[in-house]
């Protein structure tokens, strides 16, 4: 079990250079966005990331993070727990115009003044790995499907509308 925080910044540049691993947790509570997204969160998300260099020298990060949050059923707006696992490979950049040039595989992460909030990149992995819809089973969920539908049935006709293209037919049928 990992035990370690994240460092908050780090320099990607030198660890690169060495092929350096990083593993340890990140608080919850520390991630601002993600709070706002999905509402205040209990507990650490497991990461790794190793830094190192593509085929073509490139300096990237292939990292993993795996958390378990609470996230709103959109039915009843309770929590659900959901696992939320993610693998990412970035390419370090220091500007757009080289983020440009990145092949399709990597995603560009934007190194400043030689370094990188982890925290940041954590977060935004994070909130880009969130499914885009949460629901309880509908066993477990406490609004039932009948409290779902509007109570107005449609009316369905009991004989098959008459297409308009029956008039063009029987024109043409005609001699």
């Amino acid at each position: 079990m990992l035990t370690s925080q994240l460092p908050a910044r780090v320099e990607p540049y030198r660890l690169a250079a060495r092929g350096e691993r990083i593993e340890g947790l990140v608080a919850l509570a520390e991630l601002k966005r993600l709070t706002e997204e999905v509402g205040a969160q209990d507990g650490d998300a497991q990461v790794c990331l190793t830094f190192g260099h593509d085929a073509q020298g490139r300096r990237i990060i292939e990292g993993s993070l795996a958390v378990t949050l609470q996230l709103p059923c959109r039915r009843c707006l309770q929590p659900v727990e959901q696992s939320v696992n993610s693998e990412f490979l970035l390419g370090m950049v220091s500007s757009d115009s080289l983020a440009a040039e990145l092949p399709s595989t990597h995603e560009p992460v934007l190194v400043e003044d030689e370094q990188l909030s982890l925290l940041a990149l954590v977060e935004d992995e994070l909130i880009l790995s969130l499914p885009q819809v949460v629901y309880h089973a509908e066993a477990d969920c406490p609004v039932s499907h009948d409290q779902l539908s509007s109570g107005a049935e449609t009316d369905v006709p009991d004989s098959p509308r008459e297409s308009p293209f029956d008039v063009l037919r029987h024109l043409k049928e005609k001699p």
